[in-house]
């Protein structure tokens, strides 16, 4: 008798896939260790050229005096709010609801270091000037994350993260960057990593999202600022004896795809309007402003896996590999363009589209 696929089965079985740079396996590795030299020396808890000189080149390109490597952006940034609360002698700092640290890191920042959230804005929508000036109580940090990823990827227009950065340094507030996914927002704002980070006391990016590294985080700021994190890194276990295996790389593909990221952008907006042109299905936000956007579906999730699993099998095309329930008759799954997409034909493309729209008009 014939098993039914599952929508991950379905997802992993098919040849074309729209999102990221490919598979996470050992080839990743493999390619980025291909061009480099076997002699190169490890690192040995956090000293040593492997280190330092990466570190010196992403503080280069993020306009800071220093960057600090970290093993994760959950370690680099809660050490980021820590120390910002101490100066300050205030153990409250604000961000959006959906900020990682609120909803991804188990109260991480509230367990280990007893910091209280200030949470800003409704959940749905981005953090404005007003939601700032409003907040009736003393802050040590405010922490803006670069694009929101929970609700789509959205960006607040750069004239209102100027005006929030002019109104935080006016009050004292010390003003901090969640910026994983910083790359990605570039070629939206027409503007460099360092002109986004001049906005911001400290700044945090991610390795291995855009970017497609193993893992890894750096965490930017003036020298005063990195040489403390160092400190709270050590305390926190993230001095590894060496983290060679994570820093190469992210050099590697960093170099390789930094400087894709306008490609990306465009790709993005070729898609939504894909998805956007069939029935029942919408993209937030409906034009993208980075690599990455939702598809929302006006029909429960048992009805579209069904649909994703035949365009799967019919042509191969992967659309998703997961959707989350958003209500009775509601579900979206988020998208990010890598690597993958520019080598799908349009032919494919204009296929597996066809058949999502005509699928969802019969579900």
């Amino acid at each position: 008798m014939y098993e039914q696929k599952t929508l991950l089965e379905a997802y992993n079985a098919a040849s074309i896939h729209l999102a990221g740079h490919g598979k996470r396996d050992v080839e990743v590795l493999k390619q980025a260790f291909a061009g480099i030299e076997g002699t190169i020396s490890s690192d040995m808890y956090g000293s040593g050229a492997v280190i330092e000189d990466f570190q010196t080149e992403m503080a280069e390109v993020l306009g800071k005096e220093a960057a600090v490597f970290f093993p994760s952006g959950t370690m680099a940034q809660q050490i980021a709010l820590r120390i910002w609360s101490d100066r300050k002698g205030l153990k409250t700092v604000a961000y959006h609801p959906l900020c990682h640290l609120e909803i991804h890191e188990q109260d991480g920042l509230k367990e280990l270091h007893h910091i209280r959230p200030v949470l800003l804005a409704d959940k749905d929508r981005l953090i404005t000037l007003d939601d700032v000036r409003n907040i009736g109580e003393d802050i040590a940090c405010l922490l803006l994350e670069l694009p929101q990823r929970e609700i789509g990827g959205q960006l607040p227009e750069y004239a209102e993260l100027e005006a929030i950065s002019a109104y935080c340094r006016e009050q004292g507030i010390i003003l901090h960057l969640d910026g994983a996914r910083l790359f990605e927002v570039l070629p939206y704002y027409g503007k460099t990593a360092a002109e986004v980070c001049a906005l911001f006391d400290s700044v945090y990016i991610s390795l291995y999202k855009g970017i497609g590294g193993i893992a890894g985080a750096i965490l930017a700021g003036s020298e005063e600022f990195t040489e403390e994190s160092k400190i709270w890194k050590r305390r926190h276990g993230g001095d590894l004896i060496s983290l060679y295996p994570y820093i190469l790389p992210a050099q590697v593909y960093f170099r390789q795809r930094a400087g894709k990221m306008g490609q990306y952008y465009e790709e993005a907006k070729e898609l939504a309007a894909l998805f956007n042109g069939c029935d029942r299905t919408a993209t937030l936000p409906e034009i993208p402003v980075s690599n990455m956007f939702h598809v929302h579906f006006a029909l429960s999730k048992a009805q579209v896996e069904p649909v994703l699993i035949r365009i799967s099998e019919q042509t191969s095309v992967a659309l998703a590999a997961r959707l989350k329930e958003t209500g009775p008759d509601s579900c979206s799954y988020e998208l990010n363009i890598g690597d993958l997409y520019s080598g799908i034909p349009k032919a494919k493309l204009k296929e597996a589209f066809e058949l999502l729209d005509r699928l969802l008009q019969e579900a």
